[in-house]
């Protein structure tokens, strides 16, 4: 059982001796006291804004292992090597490792040599991993889900194992002696009022303490501009991008084919690169280091691309095509201006109609089929499997098995009773409209002619800052309706 008890002194004696900080941003200094106090956590801190330090300090100040589960490997990558090169005790396990590598990180595991332990929610559930994790001498401190947005974007659709988490704590504390505990802290820039209540829920959260801040940046414009065809799309790119020249930047789009045709279209003008998932390991690590050393001035990007990178000159962003989400639109355009110096944001979208310039309306609708083909996968699942089973079995016997089991998770179908038994059961809710509800806030964002950064408040809950901001004078909508000065 991992109970210390830490005074605060020595906090910020450790805290000043490995980070160099004499003392916390609030709300740092909260979150860290939570944490040593073992309690459950839902933190929603914009992007740049520490995260990472307040679960990083109360993991080495503790006796026991800290297990981080983290979405990408370049993600956990860049965060153990910054941990390593203060010599601190932590590794990273993943299927990209060669086989020496994981062996040693798996030893070390077994000795108790790590503090922090970072991992994908798969490499958690694998089998050699789960294994040790349930021996009961293994003294386990926590379980950080770091990126937790990605568990209410990703859960239902490719990252089935998000919606299996929930399930972790009980099956780990199984193995231990009473009155054990497992706090669980969930640390992301975005959470939306629905992602907050949908996060609570499938972690099994117990009367979490939740510490949120606004992510308003009075030093980022948003700006929004309207194309009527595709050969305007790209002429507007191109204008910005020479009002912008050597300044650090980042373009995003929607598919990994855009990211190509586009980069390779601006290569012949500009240090550019794309980026996707479907890009080697190694490739994408050379395009980031590139990135961060201002040998690319921008990389043409999905939204495989940022988390945990933090480059603090990023001037600009641009969606070249609108993401999906606010959530997702709040997390790519906090990239720029992390420095607190001005940065801009701009996205292009079709004209309101979307006949003239249907590009928009076309993704939208392709990323919609998709989940709802998922969505009719689950519903003929249900008649198909045993009321109680293994994920893995059902796996293996079904395409796209265990989305669909996630899927049925989510509307109220399907118990984890373990982190890999299910349960049916015979309550249900409708189908969720949670995509396409979302996809519509993003359209009416984009097209509303009310002050973006107000907006962006109400959406994430904060209506009485929205209320106290007014105008922002810092969006298109703002420097739009603002009267003109007489000569």
């Amino acid at each position: 059982m991992a109970e210390t008890t830490v005074a605060w002194g020595e906090v910020l004696q450790a805290f000043q001796h490995i980070w160099g900080y004499s003392d916390f941003r609030p709300p740092q200094d909260a979150i860290v006291r939570a944490l040593l106090e073992r309690r459950d956590l839902l933190v929603v801190l914009p992007t740049g804004g520490g995260k990472s330090i307040c679960f990083q300090l109360p993991a080495l100040l503790q006796s026991g292992l800290t297990l981080v589960v983290s979405p990408l490997v370049a993600l956990m990558e860049n965060q153990v090597q910054d941990l390593h090169d203060k010599a601190l005790p932590a590794a990273t396990l993943h299927s990209q490792l060669l086989p020496p590598q994981r062996r040693k990180i798996l030893q070390a595991l077994e000795q108790q040599a790590l503090r922090l332990l970072y991992l994908s929610p798969e490499t958690l559930l694998s089998p050699p991993v789960w294994e040790r994790l349930c021996q009961p001498s293994l003294c386990l401190n926590g379980l950080i889900l770091d990126e937790a947005h990605c568990l209410v974007q990703w859960g239902e659709t490719f990252r089935p194992a998000y919606r299996r988490l929930g399930a972790v704590r009980t099956a780990l504390l199984a193995c231990r002696p009473p009155g054990t505990t497992l706090p669980i802290a969930a640390f992301t820039a975005t959470a939306d009022p629905s992602a907050q209540s949908i996060l609570k829920q499938v972690l099994q959260l117990q009367s979490p303490q939740v510490v949120r801040l606004t992510p308003h940046r009075a030093n980022l414009n948003l700006r929004v501009r309207a194309v009527v065809s595709e050969g305007q799309r790209k002429g507007t790119l191109g204008r910005y991008l020479q009002q912008h020249a050597g300044q650090a930047g980042l373009v995003y789009v929607r598919t990994r084919r855009d990211s190509e045709a586009l980069a390779l279209q601006l290569a012949d003008r500009y240090r550019v690169a794309p980026y996707h998932a479907g890009l080697s390991s190694r490739d994408r690590r050379q395009i980031e280091a590139d990135w961060m050393a201002d040998r690319l001035q921008f990389v043409v990007a999905t939204s495989a691309f940022g988390m945990g990178i933090s480059k603090s000159n990023t001037r600009w962003v641009v969606h070249y095509q609108a993401p999906c989400t606010i959530t997702e639109y709040v997390q790519e355009v906090g990239r720029a201006g992390r420095d607190g110096n001005p940065a801009e944001a701009l996205t292009l979208v079709s004209e309101p109609t979307g006949w003239l310039e249907p590009g928009d309306r076309q993704r939208a609708k392709f990323f919609e089929a998709q989940t709802q083909a998922l969505q009719q996968k689950a519903q003929r699942l249900v008649s198909q499997i045993p009321p109680h089973g293994d994920v893995r079995e059902i796996s293996q016997r079904f395409d796209h098995g265990a989305i669909s089991l996630s899927w049925l998770h989510s509307v109220g179908q399907l118990e984890w009773v373990s982190p890999f038994h299910y349960q049916l059961t015979p309550q249900g809710r409708s189908p969720s409209r949670l995509q396409v509800s979302a996809s519509q806030q993003m359209h009416q964002f984009l097209h509303s002619r009310q002050c973006r950064w107000q907006g962006l408040l109400v959406a994430f809950g904060f209506r009485t800052e929205a209320q106290r901001l007014g105008s922002c004078g810092h969006c298109d909508n703002c420097q739009r309706d603002r009267p003109r000065r007489a000569n």
